[in-house]
């Protein structure tokens, strides 16, 4: 069994940070830094999210593209979740003329540069089979946070989040990975990563979330796991069918057929391939970043870590799985 190096990564924009956690500038070579962060991770399977397309404040790089170029990925997609600029206090100007998700990928490196946007990313250097995109629509209210670069607490509204889904081709057969964004509002994160596991039901197992879920603890993989035990609980399309089915031979006089019961499926539980805190990367004191498993054993991971970089608020999260 093969063994792949996935990670997940919340870049900040990519932004420089000293050793204390405060801002540096951009470089005049504004994605070399990035580009040896993500160089640095070695990653088979990379989602990285607050990313940057052609954005001034991170130097209009394609960040997406760099990543991908620093970690030698074979295909990519970048979700844009918003087309536009930050603004103080109310958090982006937005772009009317590039409504709603956008998808990016190789085929779209220097196109549409005037239009900046911001999102999240999954990157691979395994086959893909498919790919899907969604966006989620921003909380109605927002937080006060802790912002890199400002003392005590920012009002902060909520954002746009999108998130990509991919069908990669493994060792032992395809399997599902998932970078997201979520939320930092409490509750509406979690109703957004239950629909991720919804929006997925159709797509083939082992299935791999990854991302910054602003969710601590075990309530993302609780959240999952509710989420699996509902979809398999719920009356859908099949057992309709077989009470009509049912319903039919009875009204044609048929007789009754022996009803025989059959074993019902295990339910997978959920659990994090990594335990380690993330954020802040100066100090690591919480875990926003996860990556979250269904169908891989705890034995198939044989190394995680959090390592340090020279850019973002967050510290990347790797672990090594057999798949």
């Amino acid at each position: 069994m093969s063994q792949l190096r996935i990670a997940t990564f919340n870049l900040l924009h990519g932004q420089p940070l000293a050793l204390d956690g405060s801002p540096l500038d951009f470089p005049s070579e504004a994605g070399d830094p990035l580009a040896g962060a993500i160089g640095g991770l070695d990653a088979d399977v990379l989602a990285i999210q607050e990313v940057d397309r052609y954005q001034p404040r991170s130097g209009l790089v394609d960040q997406a593209a760099v990543a991908a170029k620093a970690m030698g990925a074979t295909d990519w997609r970048f979700a844009a979740a918003l087309h536009g600029r930050p603004a103080p206090v109310a958090g982006w100007v937005l772009d009317d003329s590039a409504p709603g998700l956008q998808v990016y990928g190789p085929a779209e490196v220097d196109a549409a540069t005037g239009l900046p946007s911001y999102g999240t990313a999954l990157l691979t250097r395994l086959p893909v089979h498919h790919w899907r995109a969604r966006r989620f629509a921003p909380a109605p209210f927002g937080l006060p946070l802790r912002v890199a670069g400002q003392r005590g607490l920012t009002p902060v509204p909520d954002e746009p989040r999108a998130a990509l889904a991919a069908v990669l081709e493994g060792e032992r057969g395809p399997f599902t990975v998932v970078a997201a964004h979520l939320s930092f509002v409490p509750g509406w994160n979690m109703a957004q990563l239950a629909g991720i596991r919804r929006w997925i039901a159709d797509l083939p197992q082992p299935y791999l979330v990854l991302g910054d879920f602003n969710l601590i603890g075990a309530v993302p993989r609780t959240v999952l796991g509710g989420a699996t035990a509902l979809e398999r609980s719920a009356p859908g399309r099949r057992v309709r069918e077989v009470r009509a089915a049912r319903r039919a031979r009875i009204a044609a006089g048929e007789p009754r057929r022996r009803r025989v019961r059959e074993p019902r499926p295990r339910l997978q539980g959920w659990h994090d391939l990594a335990r380690i805190p993330t954020y802040p990367s100066h100090r690591p004191a919480v875990q926003f970043d996860h990556v979250l498993a269904v169908g891989v054993p705890r034995t198939a991971v044989t190394v995680s870590l959090a390592p340090r970089t020279g850019v973002s608020d967050h510290r990347p999260l790797v672990v090594e799985v057999g798949l």
